[in-house]
């Protein structure tokens, strides 16, 4: 027997990804896997990508998913906290919601509404002495897509003091599983495709997340749905705070970053090249005209966005290597 573990919230499409890293995961052992209204369907019927995992889901019930030594809670924002709250204090939680993520109670009343959770572990393997900080904890709170491709990008400049944390600009696209599974009429492929349309302008609920992980005082963000399954392009502009290069504060900071990649000059970032890998890709650059640092920042949503990042983040609260069973490169074409 391997590494016992479990997935709530597993008909969704980061919940299948994780069923899919997890099934070829050489630790872990799944031994439970729960949706709502898909309970009683075969894994295999609701994702057909699946097929081969001999699984039936079940009713999310806290007694099944207590039995497993680690459990990824891959459930709509505001229903983790409740059901983390019935499992025992042993079983280790990765939480792919929003519930634990926050600091400020007043951010999540503002953002998302009700009652804040309490903030986790924040699940951003490399932030500065994170890792250690996962790698000790019970209770795990996975960053957001988005607040993942744009921390990436931005919280070395403001750590080493070549960007100013106060007047960052984010114009980011993403594909539609970022929006969920459930049925939506503006994510109807024909109201979707041959269009780019911005979303939550000036009010996503990501930015008190990103604030918080990069260390910004003031974000301008504009989120734009892109006519694409998965991926996340986000540009990310800052004023400068000393005459440095950018790129080179990257390459210094990730160095030792398996799943950052900053890449060779003239090279950009694309979401194709991260598809199905647990890597995000980086370029910096400065505009010749405002002055301001430009970094492009590109990864799966799905990925390092979501189900892959959870998995490195149990990986190191079990005690593993941080990439086992991730792939660093993606899927082409």
């Amino acid at each position: 027997m391997g590494i016992r573990v479990a997935v709530a919230g597993a008909s969704g499409y980061a919940g299948g990804e994780l069923l899919r890293l997890i099934a070829g995961h050489p630790e872990f052992d799944l031994v439970a896997a729960t949706a709502h209204r898909q309970a009683g369907h075969r894994v295999d019927v609701v994702h057909p990508q699946l097929t081969g995992l001999d699984l039936v889901l079940r009713e999310t019930d806290p007694s099944i998913l207590a039995d497993a030594d680690l459990v990824f809670l891959a459930l709509p924002h505001g229903e983790s906290a409740t059901l983390a709250a019935q499992l025992p204090p042993e079983v280790r939680v990765v939480d792919l919601g929003a519930d634990h993520r926050l600091a400020d109670p007043y951010a999540w009343a503002q953002y998302y509404g009700g009652t804040h959770a309490g903030q986790w572990t924040y699940g951003l393997p490399e932030l500065p002495g994170q890792r250690e900080l996962i790698a000790g904890s019970t209770r795990v709170a996975n960053t957001g897509c988005y607040a993942a491709a744009i921390t990436l990008a931005l919280a070395p400049l403001i750590a080493d003091g070549a960007a100013s944390p106060a007047d960052v600009v984010v114009v980011a696209a993403s594909g539609t599983s970022g929006a969920g599974r459930a049925a939506k009429p503006h994510l109807l492929g024909s109201e979707v495709m041959g269009d780019l349309s911005p979303y939550r302008v000036g009010t996503h609920q990501h930015v008190p997340e990103i604030k918080q992980a990069s260390g910004a005082t003031g974000l301008s963000f504009t989120p734009v749905l892109a006519p694409m399954p998965r991926g996340i392009l986000a540009t990310v502009t800052a004023v400068p705070a000393r005459g440095v290069d950018p790129q080179q504060v990257l390459a210094q900071a990730y160095a030792d970053a398996p799943f950052v990649h900053v890449l060779p000059e003239g090279s950009w970032p694309h979401t194709a090249a991260t598809l199905g890998s647990n890597s995000c890709h980086l370029q910096a650059t400065v505009d010749v005209d405002s002055g301001r640092l430009i970094v492009l920042s590109a990864l799966d949503n799905l990925g390092k966005g979501a189900a892959g990042q959870a998995v490195q983040n149990a990986n190191l609260m079990l005690g593993l290597p941080e990439t086992v069973g991730l792939s660093i490169w993606g899927v082409s074409p």
